[in-house]
């Protein structure tokens, strides 16, 4: 019988992103599993229920408990017992490989993949893919499908294992204003960014001082939810330096993709999410914020 405690042997790193094709060909492989994450805005279980990728488990990126709200942030990662329980629910040990399907037809749909994908990362957990595409390039390319509840799999034990360097806590990004060495990457729109318009989760408009703005939108090709090759991600990512990164939005969720692009597709180094954001930063009234136009916001 298989151990899923342990990968494949020679299995090695999966690659971030996987294609349609890839997933067809490992279904039925049981150290792959595929974790349908559609919430409500995208039809939530009952568009699951109405179909999804064979054997899929699915889990409400919204409901599930994946962000916490807590101290006036909207985003925040769930602690340590929080994360094992999450993880243990579905059944998820170690070894597995972990598919994350969003619905695949907005550019927030990817964000919350890998958001995800970040969430499993920061927990220790080493083997995790996103299907480009999500689920409508999943059915675009004629990929079965099935109706139903979700697969259910035997609970676990889920020892996690925090990667604190993967994730910028509010202390951190103090620092990171005080020594002017970190780059802070802004994955808003530049309405926002320039403080012409403000997320309700924020209570100032403005950005983090000095930030670099990359509204996350920007990496996908034009009328889809998939990124752009690596060659013109990397283009667009120029005006970042190298050295650390802090990649931030309004709650952690938008710039879940700029941290993807730069830690998982382009391999920089250093790279961080900044989960509680402006719904955090802002909270406090004597914490700088900047408006206006920027020398170092880069057009689209």
């Amino acid at each position: 019988m298989s151990d899923r405690s342990k990968p494949l042997e020679g299995a090695g790193t999966p690659a971030p992103l996987v294609s349609t094709e890839w997933l067809a060909a490992h279904l039925g492989d049981p150290h792959v599993i595929v974790l349908d994450i559609r919430s409500a805005e995208s039809g939530g279980r009952e568009a699951f229920e109405a179909g999804h990728v064979p054997e899929a488990l699915h889990s409400d990126y919204a409901a599930d408990g994946w962000r916490v709200a807590a101290g006036g942030a909207g985003g925040l990662l769930p602690d340590r017992d929080a994360l094992a329980a999450l993880f243990g629910r579905l059944g998820v040990t170690p070894g597995d490989h972990i598919v994350v399907v969003s619905a695949g037809t907005s550019t927030s749909d990817f964000s919350a993949a890998a958001r995800v994908y970040w969430t499993f990362k920061v927990a220790g957990h080493e083997r995790v893919s996103i299907l480009d595409g999500g689920y409508a390039a999943w059915t675009g390319a004629g990929g079965p499908v099935v109706q139903g509840a979700p697969a259910r799999r035997e609970a676990s034990s889920y020892p996690v294992r925090i990667q604190e360097e993967l994730r910028a806590k509010l202390a951190d990004v103090e620092q990171a204003l005080e020594r002017k060495q970190d780059v802070l990457v802004d994955g808003r729109s530049r309405a926002q960014f320039e403080g012409l318009d403000k997320s309700p989760q924020a209570v100032r408009p403005g950005r983090l001082p000095g930030a670099v703005h990359i509204d996350h939108s920007w990496a996908f090709e034009p009328g889809t939810a998939r990124l752009r090759p690596a060659r013109e991600l990397d283009e667009l990512f120029s005006s970042v330096p190298e050295g650390p990164v802090v990649s931030y939005c309004n709650t952690g969720h938008l710039a879940s993709t700029n941290w993807f692009i730069l830690s998982e597709v382009l391999k920089r180094s250093g790279v961080s999410l900044y989960d509680g954001s402006m719904s955090e930063w802002t909270q406090d009234p004597k914490r700088p914020v900047e408006v206006g136009p920027s020398d170092d916001a880069k057009s689209s």
